[in-house]
């Protein structure tokens, strides 16, 4: 199915009035993403902090969570659970570098795991499927993750950012994308 037909689909017609949002929300991705390559020093501090934002909000979800609880034994634990994440995140602010070097490596190891999963689940896959392409994702995802644990802990500086800036650009790139697919041709409003 092209991006055509998806856009002819009666799913994507409220979409339709929307297409200039979308197109606009993929150029401030951009935009962002091209800000984040300017500096990805910057945008690692900036996704080590969200991380940090991110553990303080769970902990103080699970805080709620084990006020909910009725058996004693259960609320210490929740409450416990609750305390690890909101000094996880305390910590984070307070020791940018340090959380960004265990990001970091948790990034590499993820990768490295993943890369192994995708190729042991290519090669059971049956023959006539796309074993191929699947096996050749999980050798770019393990050979990105052996990269980022071989270059750790220097890379822990620009790794998190370099992969916050790329995702944002490519995101930008599909959001502007479908817009655009969005968007009635001319020929087919003559049809």
């Amino acid at each position: 199915m092209t991006v055509s037909d998806q856009a002819a689909s009666p799913v994507a017609e409220p979409l339709r009035a929307k297409s200039g949002w979308v197109v606009a929300l993929g150029v401030v991705y951009l935009i962002a993403g091209a800000v984040a390559l300017s500096s990805v020093v910057m945008a690692t501090v900036v996704s080590v902090f969200l991380v940090g934002i991110m553990m303080i909000v769970a902990g103080i979800a699970e805080v709620i969570s084990a006020l909910q609880v009725k058996s004693w034994g259960k609320f210490v634990l929740w409450l416990l659970l609750a305390a690890l994440y909101i000094i996880a995140g305390i910590l984070t602010f307070e020791n940018p570098l340090l959380a960004a070097k265990l990001l970091t490596l948790l990034l590499g190891a993820s990768l490295i795991a993943s890369g192994i999963v995708k190729i042991v689940l290519a090669f059971n896959m049956k023959a006539g499927s796309s074993w191929g392409v699947v096996a050749f994702s999980g050798l770019i995802t393990l050979l990105v993750g052996l990269v980022v644990v071989a270059r750790w802990p220097v890379n822990s500086l620009y790794i998190l950012g370099l992969f916050l800036a790329i995702d944002l650009v490519f995101s930008g790139v599909g959001w502007i994308s479908i817009g655009l697919g969005l968007r009635p041709r001319s020929q087919e409003v003559m049809r």
